[in-house]
């Protein structure tokens, strides 16, 4: 595929079957067939996709390691599709970790480890779950892509750090709560679209969100999956509280467009940026 090519992008705003990691690969390979049906060329499906979200005490119990038979039917789907999914990770040394993988011709292309994990509040990730180290960009099929997980997006370093790593692409996976009803609607919706929105702006880039819908332990998801253009406008948005795909279609172009427009991504000062963060990181290491 050529990268400059438009490309159409399915948002799967599932509800997984809390620990049922075979129900959810069934429902994920007919969902991704169905894609395939339909054209789409990359399909995204939220946090924690294959095992549902308040795990637990079941986290150790649904974690599988990257290499796992289970994952091997996503892998052939991808022979046809680039495919995006959520799970818990077993480490080669048994750590586990809350996992984004994307998979493309037939094999896995990137892995990110969720970096923050919210331990406050309804949350309680820290206690089951290791953060993960490593930030990546990386090179699909469609272009320079970076994956974040739920609440890494809540730190803006991340999106930056991506956008100097040459991305154009910016997936966002959650597990969202629906918290902070209004007469406008759900707090927290406005403040994702308005987040991303932003972050689409600044870094001239598309940046693409899916979030599950269901209910899990009394909680339940608000989904409104959506996608950003590169000038910060909403092109495609999905429902709250049920299971939809939203689809939409990505012009490299308009990348370009926006960073001939306004160079804010080239022009970075990342000397400035080196040095600020390690006179910061001195300062706290003394106090």
């Amino acid at each position: 595929m050529n990268p400059d090519n438009s490309f159409r992008v399915r948002l799967a705003q599932i509800a997984p079957r809390l620990g049922d990691v075979k129900a959810n690969m069934a429902m994920h390979l007919e969902v991704a067939h169905k894609a395939i049906e339909d054209g789409i060329d990359l399909l995204i499906f939220p946090e924690l996709s294959l095992t549902g979200y308040y795990l637990r005490d079941l986290t150790s119990e649904v974690a599988l390691p990257v290499n796992a038979r289970e994952l091997r039917d996503i892998a052939e789907a991808s022979q046809s599709i680039g495919i995006i999914v959520g799970m818990v990770e077993e480490s080669q040394d048994f750590g586990l970790f809350a996992s984004g993988l994307y998979y493309e011709r037939g094999k896995l292309a990137h892995l990110h480890r969720k970096i923050y994990l919210p331990t406050y509040g309804m949350f309680d990730e820290g206690r089951y779950l290791s953060p993960g180290r490593v930030l990546r960009a990386f090179d699909s099929r469609f272009g320079r892509m970076g994956l974040l997980v739920c609440e890494d997006v809540w730190h803006p370093i991340l999106p930056s750090l991506l956008a100097q790593d040459g991305v154009r692409y910016l997936v966002v996976t959650a597990n969202s709560p629906s918290r902070g009803a209004s007469a406008e609607g759900l707090t927290i919706q406005a403040t994702y679209r308005q987040m991303l929105a932003t972050y689409a702006r600044l870094f001239q880039g598309y940046v693409l969100f899916c979030n599950r819908v269901g209910y899990e332990d009394g909680v339940n998801f608000w989904g409104g999956s959506f996608a950003v253009a590169p000038s910060g406008e909403i092109v495609a948005s999905g429902p709250r509280l049920e299971q939809a795909f939203v689809d939409v279609e990505l012009v490299p172009a308009q990348v370009r467009r926006e960073r001939i427009k306004a160079p804010l991504v080239e022009e970075e000062n990342l000397d400035l940026a080196l040095r600020e963060l390690r006179r910061i990181a001195d300062e706290r290491s003394r106090h």
